[in-house]
């Protein structure tokens, strides 16, 4: 495993669909690359036992998070010839339909972006310890692991 540094992944608050966009733009120079795969994961207003989500409001343990999430970006660029990787999280509270995780790959041919992206996804989904507590539209919570 090489010595890069360890990567913030988490903001505070959504990730704004400016963001977004400035993280896409920033690749147009990058003319090596010839695919990108993204996924963003947005706040849904589902309703649970007859209440409806208002918004999520995410808690890590971030030391722990970060050291894993470092671990896995070695491995998926030991895995896939990438050319870029970006991760954002949200911590906080996020509304329904705000984007609380945006991920960002790149590389010389689409199948290994896309390949890599959906490989990050499932593994941010279950091996970091991030979790979204429901917050109702009447104020009441119920917990729920999940990003």
């Amino acid at each position: 495993m090489s010595e890069k540094k360890i990567k913030n992944i988490f903001v505070d608050g959504p990730v704004s669909p400016e963001f977004i966009a400035k993280s896409i733009a920033n690749h147009n120079t990058k003319t090596e690359i010839g695919g990108h795969s993204i996924f963003m994961g947005q706040v849904r207003k589902d309703e649970i036992d007859g209440k409806i989500v208002s918004a999520i409001n995410y808690t890590a343990f971030e030391d722990l998070a970060l050291n894993k999430m470092h671990e896995i970006r070695e491995e998926i660029f030991d895995k896939y010839p990438l050319s870029c990787m970006h991760i954002h999280h949200s911590l906080g509270t996020i509304r329904a339909g705000e984007i609380c995780l945006f991920v960002f790959t790149s590389s010389k041919h689409r199948k290994p972006a896309i390949e890599a992206c959906n490989e990050l996804v499932e593994r941010i989904k279950s091996e970091l310890p991030i979790w979204g507590k429901e917050i109702f539209a009447d104020a009441s919570h119920q917990w729920k692991e999940n990003i």
